[in-house]
């Protein structure tokens, strides 16, 4: 099993993560939540864009221009599968695991 190597660089796993939990993220509220930089996100917005795993909308709020990050239903089922593959690394599926307090 190979880790997909689009999504396995830390930064996009970030992003991508983050975008499985919304339906879009306001492209500030990206670059705020994981406490990086325009040109970081910038940089790997446009790589996931690139192999079709995220859709990027612009377009303004009054007359402030916005951009929109989407994960595609491709980069969904990237995402499905790459966790399940670190799941079947780690040897158990997370609903298995015992909770953080260890109860």
């Amino acid at each position: 099993m190979n880790l997909d190597p689009v999504i396995h660089a830390p930064v996009r796993l970030q992003i991508v993560s983050l975008l499985a939990a919304a339906s879009e993220a306001e492209f500030a509220f990206v670059r705020d939540s994981l406490e990086i930089s325009d040109s970081v996100l910038s940089k790997h917005a446009a790589a996931l864009e690139n192999a079709g795993y995220v859709e990027i909308r612009k377009g303004y709020v009054g007359k402030r221009p916005r951009t929109w990050l989407k994960l595609s239903p491709q980069g969904r089922r990237a995402f499905d599968t790459y966790v399940a593959d670190l799941q079947r690394i780690v040897g158990r599926p997370l609903a298995d695991s015992p909770p953080p307090d260890g109860g």
